[in-house]
């Protein structure tokens, strides 16, 4: 071994320099490629000898090295990040825009008819709590829930259980159980807490608290519902794809729309956590939350639609999603 290495250590190093030069002529090219190709018969021979040995691992290091500089990275990571942030997450957003809105709308119904009921009951009210329970609620829990904790660890707390719970959407989706439970149980969840305050006659004090975080908080769940909804879907009516490809199509891209929750989540937690709770007018923390909610739209709308146009669909690229089967 010592010997081969004697041999042919010249090669070798001439290979790392040129594996690390910063350019490379067109004879440079032409000689890595050579060296690379030796290099490598060297290394499977002192692999068959000496598998374990330090020289062997530095040849394979010189090796992936010259094999990155003639084939190259797959994509820049600053391409992929853009990419991701302007085609493949709008489109993704884009798609689920009507079923975002239809989810949006049944909370509503619900949570309405569960306010109007416990807010018009006084029956009603009454079998959820005491007097003195519901004024304990209005008069200082539910307020003192938004300023309890420094404001920096409560907006964590609540990014990190919001995310949960569209994550909770978009991978159970599929059971197409999971979805109009989630929907159900927080719609129902707000509308008591809209009817104790309408009860009270103290609405204003509840929406100046909810609205400001919760316009764009509520969005996100509507919007992982909806991403939960289309894989189910798929499932179930997975046109001229086989069912097991639609569900994987379907699932690649509303990864995409999970991750975007994620950066969504992260900014109505920094709301909720920094604007609800702050000694700002009601008008400026609603004005806030607008502002948030208003450039969501705008950048679904407008990025999304142009990248849903052009064929964007939120899914890997055919490289990473890997290759599919014709069929009938």
């Amino acid at each position: 071994m010592d010997a081969f290495s004697a041999v042919n250590a010249d090669k070798w190093s001439r290979l790392r320099e040129l594996a690390f030069k910063r350019r490379l002529s067109g004879p440079d090219a032409d000689e890595l490629l050579r060296l690379y190709q030796a290099t490598s018969a060297h290394l499977s021979l002192i692999r068959s000898l000496e598998p374990e040995s330090g020289l062997s691992a530095s040849l394979s290091a010189t090796l992936a090295q010259a094999r990155t500089r003639f084939t190259g990275a797959r994509s820049n990571f600053t391409a992929d990040l853009a990419r991701f942030f302007v085609v493949a997450l709008p489109a993704a957003l884009y798609r689920l825009t009507w079923l975002t809105l239809a989810c949006g709308t049944v909370f509503i119904l619900v949570g309405s008819a569960y306010a109007l009921w416990i807010g018009s009951s006084p029956d009603a009210l009454r079998s959820l709590a005491s007097d003195s329970s519901v004024r304990q609620y209005v008069e200082e829990d539910f307020i003192g829930y938004y300023s309890e904790n420094p404001a920096a660890s409560f907006a964590g707390a609540v990014w990190t259980n919001n995310a949960w719970i569209s994550a909770q959407a978009v991978a159970l989706g599929i059971t197409g159980i999971w979805v109009p439970m989630i929907l159900f149980s927080n719609a129902k969840g707000v509308g008591i807490a809209a009817g104790i305050f309408a009860a009270t006659g103290k609405s204003d004090v509840f929406y100046s608290y909810i609205l400001p975080h919760g316009l764009m908080e509520l969005t996100a769940v509507f919007i992982a519902c909806a991403a939960g909804l289309r894989i189910f879907w798929a499932m179930v009516s997975p046109g001229a794809r086989t069912r097991g490809r639609a569900v994987a199509e379907e699932g690649r891209s509303l990864i995409t729309v999970a991750l975007g929750l994620v950066l969504v989540l992260f900014v109505s937690g920094l709301v909720e956590g920094f604007v609800t709770p702050s000694p700002l007018p009601v008008w400026a923390k609603i004005g806030i939350g607008s502002i948030v909610l208003a450039v969501y739209w705008l950048y679904v709308l407008v990025w999304g639609r142009r990248a849903y146009l052009a064929g964007a669909r939120g899914d890997l690229g055919a490289g990473d999603a890997g290759y599919t089967e014709i069929a009938a």
